[in-house]
């Protein structure tokens, strides 16, 4: 397989250095021949290559070279990666539904399901338009990760689609040739990093970076090439001395062998961190692979014994895989005649797995008779956590306009901290992220519970920003009643963000839900109606509304944009409703009796200055949505809507009342609020500084701390609208530290 193995510079126009391509059947039956004994799997890669030319006969490519020779060059390099044959094949015909006339289902008719679904996931990809805000396109970029998590070999030949595209890349105009190295590498270079496809990687990063930033990429290739030439000596000398501690320590089969950082990453480190040139100190690297875990470590103790290392530079991938299953030794060491170089251990197979990722852990072996797409798609997803997470991002769609490619390319591919489990276990999380978003990451369940977090064995808030290296505990309770609305600003990743609003609006819709069947039900039994409703008299009554379901329909009840009365008169015939209006909303103000509302700015129908009394168990505030009950004894008790005892309580003994929008009310409304927060100094007096800036008078104060470390203040207040008291809820969400803010009902 063809790779950038030495840095390279290509003068942009100078176009005649590309050389064209002689890739042939033959080629690749050789390279796959290697591994693939059996004839019917030679004879599937034969036929798919006689499809792939008579569809594509006639097409030329900009280079000017016949086009079948794109997807051989893209199949010989499936076949060096020791893909199975359906991945092969699908490596011959992955244009050729998009190019040609040729239909998928001729495809999976001579070819079988399996390279159907992967060219079908491959050209799905390909009519990607990337970077595009629109809300139409959200959807096609969930179709195209859905059809990428399902089935990995669909990511593999659309990276090795793509690395082959950017090796032709300078005969595209200038304005595609930005735009498709702006693509590669915001998604495939990052794609290839975490299948751990490092030599992949590189080479897409650096074609990219050519078109993207020429001039810089000029500069650097000949720093790097004059540095390399500078510093051949001292690297001879390096391999020449570890060579003779190796051999004089006995260590057997050993090699050692030089990497240089590819152009991007030295680029980007200087940007990143602020650097020059001269400081990149891991710009060459001696790498040692033997044959043995064991001998890592010995080798690396030789290395120590022999020459001081640099502190804060020793990093051991071996213990702590990173999540692209890297494994490796790093030691910077002050080496011959003081020169500063990095060294490199690991094993053969861990050197194997660093240049070719995934693809030495997942090569087809022909004589697996349980080998099944199904099966190896389990162990991928065991083997890289991210994988099962792009999945569970591609099919989010509660946010209708939001694009999942956005966040995967933000919290999946720019990961760079690590934390760690109480077990050891190691997650990888963008930076920014915080105890709640590592909560999420484990399991939506651990997430909605989390009540507190412990980090290195200190009790944090829940905003603390996690370090790599960080030991996370997440503490739950499985009373807590999940995520609240304050949440939302606590999280810092997207991943968290979803979860929790799919939570809310789920838990909202239920409400509405159970509302609009109980005042469905209510009207139902006023008139002394037993029928028993079912989707399809729902369906029969309200399908032009696009209400086709029970479900649906007390959820628009519930909601407030279907009148139950309306909705009743229609579903029985009472009367003859011509104006959907009356179907969509219920208007209370022509229920309206023309009366005098009383000191509270409450109306009762009928009744001119109606006795009331403010429930204590639901703390009614100018604003709430409300309802009336006639008690014995206590005359009538308003309550909020949505209060627990309304729920409970003789349905009977109900009746409306209402604010009056034209009362001028001068008296305050007692409330209720509880508040959860990191116990922190000074955190009480920020609250109250917040409550006595929103016209808000303090009755008391009380304050615990919980088991879990958290303090739990509760505040009893005057407050003279629901808004007035809502802003007061918003600003203290916004205290740093402070969790939850909700009112309170007993």
């Amino acid at each position: 397989m063809q790779f950038l193995d030495e840095v390279k510079i290509i003068d942009l126009d100078e176009t005649e250095v590309y050389q064209k391509s002689t890739m042939t059947i033959e080629k690749v039956i050789e390279q796959a021949s290697k591994y693939l004994h059996k004839e019917k799997n030679i004879k599937m890669i034969r036929d798919a290559y006689e499809v792939a030319a008579k569809q594509h006969e006639g097409q030329l490519r900009k280079s000017g070279e016949k086009y079948i020779q794109h997807p051989l060059e893209v199949a010989y390099m499936l076949a060096s990666l020791g893909t199975g044959p359906a991945t092969i094949c699908a490596g011959l015909l992955h244009d050729v539904v998009e190019d040609t006339e040729y239909p998928i289902e001729k495809i999976k008719e001579q070819f079988g399901n399996d390279v159907a679904i992967i060219v079908d996931g491959v050209t799905k990809i390909s009519k990607l338009k990337y970077m595009t805000k629109e809300k139409a396109l959200a959807k096609t970029h969930q179709k195209i990760l859905i059809a990428m998590a399902k089935d990995i070999r669909v990511v593999m030949v659309k990276l090795i689609d793509r690395l082959h595209n950017m090796r032709t890349l300078q005969f595209q105009p200038k304005d595609k040739q930005e735009r498709i190295a702006k693509e590669t590498l915001d998604l495939y270079a990052p794609l290839a990093h975490r299948l751990g496809m490092y030599r992949i990687k590189a080479e897409l990063e650096d074609l990219s970076y050519r078109y993207i930033e020429p001039e810089k990429y000029a500069v650097i290739s000949k720093q790097i090439k004059e540095h390399k030439l500078l510093k051949e000596e001292g690297l001879n000398g390096m391999e020449k001395r570890i060579e003779e501690i190796l051999l004089a320590n006995h260590v057997s089969k050993f090699e050692i062998k030089g990497r240089v950082k590819n152009i991007y990453s030295v680029a980007k480190k200087m940007e990143e961190k602020n650097k020059t040139f001269d400081q990149i100190y891991d710009l060459l690297a001696l790498r040692i692979l033997v044959p043995t875990i064991e001998d890592c470590y010995r080798v690396l103790g030789l290395m120590h014994a022999e020459w001081t290392p640099l502190p804060m530079r020793f990093k051991d991938y071996i213990a702590t895989p990173k999540p692209n299953m890297y494994q490796s030794l790093h030691t910077t060491v002050v080496g011959l005649n003081g020169s500063i170089f990095e060294i490199q251990i690991r094993t053969y197979e861990m050197d194997e797995v660093a240049e070719i990722g995934i693809a030495a852990h997942w090569s087809y072996k022909e004589e697996n008779k349980s080998y099944t797409p199904e099966k190896e798609q389990q162990e991928l997803a065991e083997k890289l956590r991210w994988y099962r997470e792009l999945l569970s991002y591609a099919e989010m769609n509660e946010n209708e306009d939001a694009d999942p490619l956005q966040d995967i390319k933000k919290e999946l591919f720019n990961a760079n901290i690590y934390v760690f489990t109480p077990k050891g276990d190691v997650i990888d999380m963008p930076n920014g992220g915080n105890p709640l978003d590592f909560a999420y990451r484990i399991h939506t369940e651990v997430g909605n519970h989390t009540v507190g977090a412990i980090v290195n064995n200190k009790i944090v808030p829940l905003t603390y920003k996690l370090k790599t290296g960080d030991v996370v505990e997440i503490k739950t309770n499985k009373n807590f009643n999940g995520p609240t609305e304050a949440w939302l600003k606590i999280c810092g990743t997207n991943h968290a963000r979803h979860k929790i609003t799919a939570i809310l609006n789920k838990r909202k819709r239920d409400e509405f839900i159970e509302r609009g069947l109980n005042k469905f039900n209510e009207l139902l039994k006023a008139n002394n109606n037993e029928t028993k409703l079912n989707d399809k008299i729902v369906k029969d009554n309200f399908l032009r509304f696009n209400i086709d379901s029970l479900e649906e329909f007390y959820y628009e009840i519930g909601k407030g944009t279907l009148s139950e009365k309306g909705a009743y008169n229609k579903m029985f015939n009472v009367e003859e409703v011509g104006d959907e209006a009356l179907i969509r909303q219920y208007n209370d103000d022509e229920r309206r009796k023309k009366v005098q509302s009383n000191s509270y700015g409450i109306l009762v129908d009928g009744i001119s200055k109606a006795q009331v009394k403010i429930a204590s168990c639901c703390h009614p505030v100018l604003g709430d949505a409300i309802v009336g009950f006639v008690s014995k004894g206590n005359g009538i008790v308003v309550h909020r809507f949505d209060c627990p005892n309304v729920r409970n309580a003789d349905q009977n003994r109900f009746i409306d009342v209402y604010w009056d929008k034209d009362a001028d009310v001068k008296r305050g409304f007692e409330s209720v609020i509880s508040i959860l927060s990191f116990n922190r100094n000074n955190i009480l007096s920020e609250i109250i500084n917040v409550l006595n800036a929103t016209s808000i008078s303090i009755s008391t104060i009380s304050s615990s701390k919980m088991r879990t470390g958290e303090l739990l203040t509760r505040i009893k207040f005057l407050v003279k609208s629901v808004d007035i008291l809502d802003n007061a809820i918003t600003n203290i969400k916004k205290i740093p530290d402070v969790y939850t803010v909700e009112r309170v009902m007993k």
